[in-house]
């Protein structure tokens, strides 16, 4: 589908907003009414009603774009939703840098969900346990019955595993776990519906009560994966050399291993990135972010979900695994027509596709994030791109933020007290 398009869009950044979105409909093939729902929220007050509870209005968020992407040797456009400064541009730079040495392979598991039931009042849990394991193929059936369309696409039920938890607070417990394929949705309300179906006939089988039916947050049978390589003449700077950028990061990289304090921080900065895609293309950020920071701690100790290290040619070298539970259809990538443009933009035909490009988006967020850290540190970029921000927060309009950022910027004073200041002078001199 790329052929000759390249992600490596010369000064994006610099282009006026009609041009960027020139670029971004020839890339999409977005039609007049994609680019006016990018225009007005992609959602109308009469949607919105109709999605949650006690609607008022609607609320926006910046939608960009991040380039340079190189992923399995096909150009990425990224799309980003999101309201901090210098993301976007940090994950672009750091997309640049991995394209040098052929961008990031990635690869992803089976769309496999993980569905809970959890069984009290049990006669004896060994004996629930095996039966349940006994009657495995009757349950599987009764799942796929009640699955409808997804056992039709090739989903549904493929496993079973009881997991025993003896003398709880509350007494034996057995959790039944259901693994199920929820093909290209993220499928909370498939599994849930199935578990809701089923769980009559468990407590038959096993003579215990069911309790919780629902779906776990922790994907860990869903895993997406991403890895790139940095020249070291890449990361040279006026004030260091490549090898000592790269010691710099690997420094911060350990930190990050042996300190939860630290380590929290870091996989924030991978969710940075992979967040603004969840909510560009209508996924759930929040489950996502959940099993990202479970998994995080899966052996007993919150750690980074990155891994980097130098190779034997002295290049740095990045990778990441984290579960990836993403869906191109159902939910709000149904319903909102910016989530529909997003994924017209990546031009995903499947949902692992999109978690192996999340995959690789967080991996570029978080290398950028540990390179501004460990050289010339977080504050200076962000608060260049943050100067706008305290423009128009100090009553500016949009033509004036720029030179007034600008101001900022070459007084050294990036300060919303100062904005106002500017703005006031300016109003009186009109």
């Amino acid at each position: 589908m790329n052929g000759a398009r390249r992600s490596t869009i010369k000064r994006f950044y610099k282009q006026p907003l009609e041009e960027r979105l020139a670029i971004a409909q020839a890339w999409g093939q977005l039609s007049e009414a994609d680019l006016q729902a990018l225009a007005d929220t992609g959602l109308s007050q009469a949607q919105a009603d109709l999605m949650i509870e006690n609607v008022i209005g609607r609320y926006s968020l910046p939608f960009g774009l991040a380039t340079n992407f190189l992923i399995n040797s096909r150009d990425v456009l990224v799309p980003m939703v999101i309201e901090e400064p210098s993301v976007v541009a940090a994950c672009s730079y750091a997309a640049k840098l991995f394209r040098a040495a052929g961008g990031f392979t990635t690869s992803s598991d089976e769309s496999l969900m993980i569905g809970q039931l959890q069984l009290l009042d049990l006669p004896d849990l060994a004996t629930a346990g095996t039966r349940l394991r006994s009657h495995k193929e009757e349950i599987l059936a009764a799942v796929n019955e009640a699955s409808g369309s997804f056992a039709a696409r090739g989903g549904g039920a493929v496993d079973l595993e009881a997991r025993p938890f003896p003398a709880t607070a509350i007494g034996d417990m057995l959790v039944l776990h259901l693994l199920y394929d929820t093909r290209d949705a993220m499928g909370a309300n498939a599994i849930n519906s199935a578990l809701e179906a089923i769980a009559p006939l468990v407590e038959r089988i096993s003579g215990g009560r069911v309790n919780l039916r629902i779906l776990s947050n922790l994907s860990d049978r869903r895993l997406a994966r991403a890895s790139g390589l940095i020249p070291a003449a890449a990361l040279a700077s006026e004030t260091a050399t490549g090898e000592q950028v790269i010691e710099a990061i690997l420094e911060a990289a350990v930190f990050a291993e042996i300190d939860p304090y630290r380590a929290a921080t870091h996989n924030k900065g991978i969710m940075n990135g992979i967040d603004a895609l969840m909510l560009a293309t209508g996924n759930d950020w929040r489950a996502v972010a959940a099993g990202a920071h479970a998994y995080a701690a899966r052996d007993g100790r919150y750690r980074s979900l990155t891994r980097w290290q130098k190779d034997d040619a002295g290049n740095l070298k990045g990778s990441i695994e984290i579960p990836l539970a993403l869906g191109i259809v159902g939910g709000a990538t149904r319903v909102h027509h910016g989530a529909k443009v997003a994924l017209k933009l990546l031009g995903v035909q499947s949902a692992r596709a999109l978690a192996e490009i999340a995959a690789a988006v967080g991996l570029a967020q978080n290398f950028a994030a540990m390179r501004a850290l460990a050289t010339d540190g977080i504050q200076a970029g962000h608060m260049r791109l943050h100067a706008r921000q305290l423009a128009l927060a100090a009553g500016a309009s949009v033509a004036e933020a720029q030179s007034i950022a600008e101001q900022l910027l070459r007084e050294n004073r990036i300060r919303l007290a100062r904005a106002k200041e500017i703005v006031d002078e300016r109003k009186r001199d009109i």
